[in-house]
């Protein structure tokens, strides 16, 4: 029985669930313990995937238990403190299901931060309910046996749940990256590099918003966030910058050398971008944790 082969995308239903790459990765352990354990109720013919993915859920539901963690508001990406972003790079390691290899596994609508951070303020198991349905496409009675509810209990949580993600107003992410959004990327990487302020404050638009989980900062609109570029991108030393990409969306791995000092540029901060109509309209920067991650050194020298 291969379940390393269903690694990847566990991992991605956990980060769905717990909004947090980190402690995804811990319940994607306990998932394989609890496989392990139980592998003896496995009969043949199962659904090695499904049952997987039951068990991946519950150990979610129990996390979610213990921790509390539930966003009670959404004004902006910082009321989800614990959010973190997704390489692109482990994505694309995703195999397509044995039985539907035309499949697409990662849908991008599914993983991007605005919805992974909506989904952070239903409760639990209509958070677990709306990702069995809409994400994965199961029917309402497998989601039901799985966990271990009536048909019609899973039924008005996924009612419950998709009208909480129609208040929300998601913005459109569907596709892949288009050409364009990789042309604004360059530009936003070479004006950032250049720390220059007016050319990044160029390729935004005028109701652009900042934040920064997980601080609790917002910065929204060209005059907030104005102070935010002139001040800090030339105030805080030498940037080289990288693109990249999370969550399926455009991406800057920044590297910072301060004033005065010599050597190497250092893993500083990830800003992650939302493009709509050829600007910038979010940027949501998060602290270098996950480089190693996305596939990036700790430290870069000059280009």
């Amino acid at each position: 029985m291969d379940l390393e082969r269903h690694r990847r995308e566990l991992h991605v239903h956990c980060y769905r669930m717990l909004g947090s790459f980190e402690e995804a990765e811990d319940a994607v352990q306990e998932v394989f313990l609890r496989a392990w354990r139980a592998r003896a109720t496995l009969a043949d013919g199962d659904n090695v995937r499904a049952w997987l993915y039951k068990i991946a859920t519950n150990v979610c539901l129990d996390a979610l238990r213990v921790r509390s963690r539930r966003a009670p508001v959404l004004k902006s990406f910082a009321d989800v403190p614990w959010l973190q972003p997704y390489p692109d790079r482990l994505l694309d390691e995703i195999a397509p299901p044995e039985d539907e290899p035309d499949a697409v596994v990662v849908a991008r609508e599914t993983i991007a931060l605005a919805y992974v951070a909506v989904i952070q303020l239903l409760p639990p198991r209509q958070r677990a309910v709306l990702i069995l349905r809409d994400v994965l496409e199961w029917s309402a009675k497998e989601t039901a046996e799985a966990l271990e509810i009536s048909v019609a209990a899973a039924n008005s949580a996924l009612q419950r749940a998709r009208a909480t993600l129609e208040d929300q107003s998601l913005p459109s992410t569907a596709g892949e990256l288009s050409a364009d959004e990789r042309a604004l990327l360059d530009r936003y990487v070479d004006a950032h590099q250049r720390a220059d302020a007016e050319a990044a404050l160029a390729i935004t638009r005028a109701d652009i918003r900042v934040t920064m989980p997980p601080h609790p900062w917002l910065f929204e609109g060209v005059e907030q966030v104005r102070p935010l570029m002139s001040e800090g991108l030339p105030g805080a030393g030498e940037w080289r910058v990288v693109p990249t990409s999370a969550n399926r969306m455009p991406a800057a791995a920044c590297y910072l050398r301060e004033h005065g000092a010599t050597g190497d540029f250092r893993a500083f901060k990830l800003d992650v971008l939302r493009i709509v109509d050829g600007l910038v309209a979010e940027v949501t920067t998060f602290d270098a944790t996950l480089f190693d991650r996305f596939g990036l050194p700790a430290t870069v020298g000059h280009p």
